[in-house]
């Protein structure tokens, strides 16, 4: 975690930097509520992380001291075997995380935005459980727990910069890494790049077991999944097809099928199932984005809220050590709670809206009451302000809306008059 916490300032900059390009060209790329969905989701994997990334760490630090063939050293050729080795043991991490329903389950967060920019890379899900389990014959291997931390982040760290549509084809570096033409590919719901390019790092391992494609001329990639989220809230991300497969696997009458619906092919559903509840997946040609229209302040709200969580998100990160587990429980609940809320106002919900002025009266007094101090009186006079923002936003709204109607009245008033 800590590479990836040095690594966030870059990430926040070149994001800027394409935002920026992104308006000069007037490419469109980004949207703010896919944009700040996918932080939200990023910050909320995150925050879970620290709840459950004790499980995985400890499997491998068992498998390493017990059950280890070899003792590997410090040598950095030690390191670049590590590096490689990792990214293979991630490609087939990743290729059964898209076709394997229940691992496909965990993954599909990262595939559910529907633009593609580098606020992308960091949609992460929340839920990956099982993925420790296929690094396990490098802990057999001899390669230490933190050896292998560290090359897990290196190798997260360069997927970033090949989230983006601003950089074209790379010459030879397509026929050896994972680039961002050839990443485009791996998030494209096209029929031709379904199941393509599952490379961390290297791309070396898809040319190699037959799952490269390269970005087609004559095929742009339409960016999302078949079975589209319609919602920026990062918590139906989460659990989107953790509750169909719960669904399918309760409904299904027979026994095998309510295992097969889990451990199945990724979109293998039961005929009975499929007929009581089937799923229309609309063709290409007439995909649209999920978009709710939303007004301008309404976005710079939630822009700015989000800025709020981000600044708790790093607070609690950098001092996860040393908070007690009030605080931790109560930091962690406050930025779980803001993602879920700001995403479900960006989906159009007047209720979600309505419930932020009880949140950022409740939250602030939490802060207090865990001891949080000189902490709590900063991020308190933050939840003053943005109440502040709430009150305009909602008195915008109110004006606008009473405009609209006075001035409906009035024009037919007039209609009336002149007839």
């Amino acid at each position: 975690m800590t590479v990836i916490l040095f690594a966030l300032p870059a990430f926040f900059i070149l994001i800027a930097l394409e935002l920026f390009w992104d308006w000069k060209k007037r490419t469109g790329h980004y949207r703010v509520n896919d944009a700040v969905t996918s932080l939200s989701a990023g910050v909320l994997s995150r925050v879970v992380a620290i709840g459950h990334q004790l499980i995985p760490f400890t499997a491998y630090v068992i498998a390493y001291e017990y059950i280890a063939l070899f003792e590997l050293s410090n040598a950095w050729w030690v390191w670049v075997v590590a590096f490689v080795a990792y990214d293979f043991f991630y490609y087939w991490n990743h290729r059964m995380g898209h076709e394997m329903s229940i691992l496909w389950a965990a993954h599909v967060v990262h595939h559910s935005s529907e633009d593609y920019n580098l606020t992308t890379a960091l949609r992460q899900t929340s839920g990956a459980l099982f993925s420790w389990v296929f690094y396990l014959p490098l802990a057999v291997a001899g390669f230490s727990p933190e050896m292998i931390i560290t090359v897990g982040a290196l190798n997260l760290v360069y997927q970033f910069w090949v989230h983006t549509q601003h950089i074209d084809t790379l010459g030879w570096m397509e026929k050896v890494f994972v680039t961002p033409s050839n990443h485009r590919v791996h998030h494209a719901q096209n029929r031709v790049y379904i199941d393509k390019n599952y490379g961390g790092v290297f791309i070396l391992w898809d040319r190699l077991f037959g799952t490269f494609i390269p970005e087609l001329s004559n095929e742009k990639p339409v960016f999302g999944i078949r079975g589209a989220l319609k919602s920026f809230n990062p918590l139906m991300a989460n659990i989107q097809v953790y509750s169909r497969l719960a669904r399918d696997s309760y409904y299904t009458s027979r026994w095998s099928d309510k295992f097969k619906v889990w451990f199945g092919r990724t979109g293998w559903r039961p005929a009975d199932v499929a007929e009581r509840f089937p799923e229309e997946k609309l063709p290409l040609n007439v995909f649209e984005k999920y978009d709710p229209k939303l007004s301008d302040s309404v976005k710079k709200y939630c822009v700015f809220q989000h800025a709020v969580m981000l600044a708790i998100t790093v607070f609690l990160l950098l001092n996860v050590s040393v908070l007690s587990a009030s605080q931790l429980l109560v930091l962690s609940a406050t930025v779980i709670m803001c993602s879920i809320q700001i995403g479900t106002v960006l989906s159009g919900s007047k209720f979600a809206l309505a419930l932020e002025g009880p949140r950022l009266l409740v939250f602030p007094l939490m802060w207090f009451a865990s001891g949080l101090g000189d902490v709590a009186i900063v991020f308190g006079a933050l939840s003053a302000v943005s109440l502040t923002l709430l009150v305009c936003v909602i008195r915008k709204g109110y004006i606008r809306r009473t405009y609209t109607a006075a001035d409906r009245r009035s024009n037919t008033s007039q209609v009336t008059t002149e007839l």
